[in-house]
C-alpha cells in the first residue's frame, strides 16, 4: 500500500516532516508490524514486496567514541571496520541501543536516518546507487519511505562507501 506523500498530515514522524520540508519526492509505505518477526528490515521487504537489497536498515555504531549511522541493505550486515574507515576512525562497535534511541529520537526497529533529534555522521552503503529508489525507515515500525538514494545521501549529508557485508 503505497501512498504518495505530497502534503504533510498531522501525526507525521520527524522523518516525514523533514522530507516534506525539503520538498523531496518520496513514497510512504505502511504495513502492520508483527512484533514476533525476527527482523524488522526483512519484515518490511516482505510486507512491501520489495527486494531486500533495496530496503536499507539504519544502524547506529560507536566509532572512536562518536556515534555514527551506517545505512546498509537488510539482506546484509554492517561491516564495522569498513564503517570506521569510511569516517576516518580506527575502531567501531554497535552503539548501546538505549543511547541510539535517545540520540536519534527513534525506537529500535524504527530508527530513520532522516529527522534525527541529533544529526549524526552518516555513511550509506554504496550499493544504494545501483537502484533508482531505496527504502528506509520513516521513523516508526511499520512505516518505510522510498526515495532516490541521491536524495537520501543529500538529506543526511552521507558519505557513500562499501560498508555492507553479505548483501
Amino acid at each position: 500500500m503505497a501512498k504518495k506523500a505530497k502534503k504533510q498530515q498531522s501525526g507525521g514522524t520527524p522523518a516525514t516532516v523533514a522530507l516534506t520540508a525539503a520538498g523531496v519526492a518520496h513514497t510512504l509505505h505502511s504495513y502492520t508490524h508483527d512484533p514476533s518477526h525476527p527482523s524488522y528490515g526483512e519484515e518490511a521487504a516482505e510486507a512491501m514486496g520489495v527486494s531486500p537489497d533495496r530496503v536499507f536498515k539504519t544502524l547506529v555504531a560507536d566509532v572512536d567514541g562518536a556515534l555514527v549511522v551506517g545505512i546498509v541493505p537488510v539482506a546484509g550486515s554492517l561491516d564495522l571496520k569498513a564503517l570506521a574507515t569510511a569516517v576516518g576512525g580506527k575502531r567501531a562497535a554497535m552503539a548501546d541501543p538505549a543511547l541510539a534511541e535517545r540520540t536519534t529520537g527513534y525506537v529500535r526497529g524504527g530508527i530513520s536516518p532522516l529527522g534525527q533529534r541529533k544529526q549524526l555522521r552518516t555513511v550509506l552503503d554504496d550499493s544504494a546507487s545501483a537502484h533508482a529508489t531505496v527504502c528506509v525507515s520513516a521513523g516508526r515500525r511499520g512505516l518505510e519511505v522510498e526515495l532516490a538514494p541521491g536524495d537520501l545521501a543529500a538529506l543526511t549529508d552521507a558519505v557513500l562507501a562499501p560498508i555492507a557485508r553479505g548483501a
